[in-house]
């Protein structure tokens, strides 16, 4: 029997690295989220620190929504594309939402803060701006998201075990949206 031989597809890598990329954040996903899905429980014992970096987490997540809500409403073309991104970024939001005034939010327009020494929540950030063109648009999305999977891989140094699981799962999860907002999934 001759040997086989297998032609090389010119779309077989970014299929395979899609598939790769597709496949860690699911995994990484499931892993994060199989707590017992109560708020706060990962927030390892409610340390202060901990809570900061929910905080935190959950503001960055609120402004990629925001982000997306604003290219979404500037370009509808691009609806089937983000739709399935920005539910997944409403997800994020959902899972960091925890006990205390500095993790709630308003709107999906901003965060809604607490105003330093007021106790009462700030004012919605203004809507980020859009580029007019919808590549563009999509890059500004891409470098957010990339931007704040990195914030997010870098705060995994300071964080709980449980709380660190879930930073590192949306991560992933953001590293995979910005590449498929570059097109390799395309």
């Amino acid at each position: 029997m001759p040997p086989t031989t297998y032609q090389r597809d010119p779309d077989g890598p970014r299929r395979r690295a899609l598939l790769l990329a597709g496949g860690a954040a699911g995994a990484a996903l499931l892993t994060g989220c199989s707590g017992d899905g109560a708020p706060g429980t990962a927030a390892a014992g409610g340390s202060a620190a901990a809570g900061r970096l929910r905080a935190r987490a959950h503001r960055e997540s609120a402004a990629l929504l925001a982000r997306y809500d604003a290219t979404l409403a500037a370009h509808p073309g691009l609806a089937e594309r983000l739709r399935p991104l920005r539910a997944e970024t409403a997800r994020h939001l959902a899972a960091f939402a925890g006990p205390g005034p500095s993790a709630t939010s308003g709107s999906a327009g901003g965060s809604a803060s607490a105003a330093p020494g007021s106790g009462r929540p700030a004012a919605p950030a203004a809507p980020p701006r859009v580029p007019e063109r919808p590549g563009e648009a999509l890059a500004a999305l891409a470098r957010a998201e990339r931007e704040t999977a990195d914030a997010r891989t870098t705060a995994l140094a300071g964080a709980p075990a449980e709380f660190a699981r879930l930073l590192a799962s949306v991560a992933a999860c953001g590293a995979a949206h910005a590449f498929l907002l570059t097109g390799g999934g395309s």
